[in-house]
């Protein structure tokens, strides 16, 4: 049986901009452009005509940006939308992720006429991941852990999760970190697959949350109870020496960067039954050599499952290995963790 033509709609007040991503996405088999639109309101006129399958957006438009376009979407037909947005627009691009975007393609500029190839394969790549949707998820705003004050010197954590994440990765850490209140007994450390030059906005973004602190590693750092530190763009993390976290440079055994494997069989090496790994929504299998080191040092595995993972992927591949204790909907999978991790006395 031949897979099922997918249906894209456009959306872009640039005429070259449409024209040129309509050529790029045709390369795709089984793809079929069905409609051009060039603002939001024309954009939820189109989805109801032409019932697509998966849409691509940009979010700076005359009358009715993406931003309104997105909350409108979302709560009459939900549908995948790939954000084609600009580096100069880092907070938009996460803003646009919590109103329910699958995920993101930054262009080099405000127009994609340069550099046409360096987006070309990461957009077809996350266009054709609607393939392997479990499921489209309403953006869910969770209730808000009562944080507390954050600790003026904090102390060594009991434990560090350790994280790992891909495609619908940013707006389920949003949701996770809502619920994490800012005096737990740990530290957490993410390798979140993301582009460098993005990393900065996200972790800013939760830090804004209110619970634990959070911010981009870029160099060394001691385990705070309290802080969480996610991994630069390009770049790995691991903890090294003296249970330090470190970021370290790709090597050529990284099947993907930053890689969520060396993260935590890094940790687990380290820190052993301190540990707890949490493999989020993803596509592919990285995390799964992870939990299986982690558990091997006697550490904690979880896993988002099929109930709330965007692409079940990366959880599916971490519960094949049978290393991971429960699989949990991303709500009761935090609540999960405030549980086990205690809070500082």
């Amino acid at each position: 049986m031949s897979p099922k033509v997918l249906r894209a709609l456009v959306v872009d007040d640039s005429a070259y901009n449409r024209r040129t991503i309509t050529e790029l996405l045709q390369e795709l088999p089984d793809l079929e452009v069905v409609g051009k639109a060039t603002d939001g309101d024309e954009a939820l006129r189109l989805v109801r005509e032409l019932q697509p399958d998966v849409i691509t957006l940009d979010l700076e438009m005359p009358r009715m940006d993406g931003f309104t376009f997105l909350r409108l979407l979302m709560a009459s037909q939900p549908t995948p939308v790939i954000v084609v947005s600009g580096y100069a627009n880092k907070e938009n691009v996460f803003r646009a992720l919590e109103l329910g975007a699958l995920d993101f393609v930054a262009k080099p500029s405000r127009s994609i006429t340069t550099d046409l190839a360096g987006i070309r394969a990461e957009l077809l790549e996350k266009v054709a991941l609607v393939r392997n949707l479990s499921h489209l998820r309403r953006p869910v705003i969770a209730a808000r852990a009562a944080p507390g004050p954050r600790p003026a010197g904090a102390a060594a954590p009991l434990h560090v999760v350790v994280i790992g994440a891909s495609t619908g990765g940013p707006s389920a850490l949003v949701e996770l970190f809502r619920r994490v209140p800012a005096n737990v007994d740990a530290a957490f450390v993410i390798a979140q697959h993301m582009p460098p030059r993005f990393t900065q906005t996200f972790a800013d973004r939760l830090d804004r949350l209110g619970g634990v602190q959070v911010r981009e590693a870029d160099d060394r750092h001691p385990l705070m109870a309290g802080q969480a530190w996610i991994c630069p763009g390009g770049r790995c993390i691991e903890i090294g020496a003296d249970a330090q976290i470190a970021v370290v440079d790709a090597s050529p055994v990284d099947r993907y960067v930053p890689s969520v494997d060396r993260l935590f069989a890094t940790a687990a090496r380290k820190l052993r039954e301190q540990v707890i790994g949490v493999v989020l929504t993803g596509m592919g299998d990285d995390g799964a050599e992870g939990v299986v080191a982690v558990a091997k040092q006697g550490g904690r595995a979880f896993a988002e499952s099929a109930e709330s993972a965007v692409i079940f992927g990366m959880p599916q591949a971490a519960l094949a290995t049978g290393s991971v204790e429960r699989a949990l909907p991303l709500e009761a999978l935090a609540d999960e963790l405030v549980r086990l991790l205690g809070t500082v006395k």
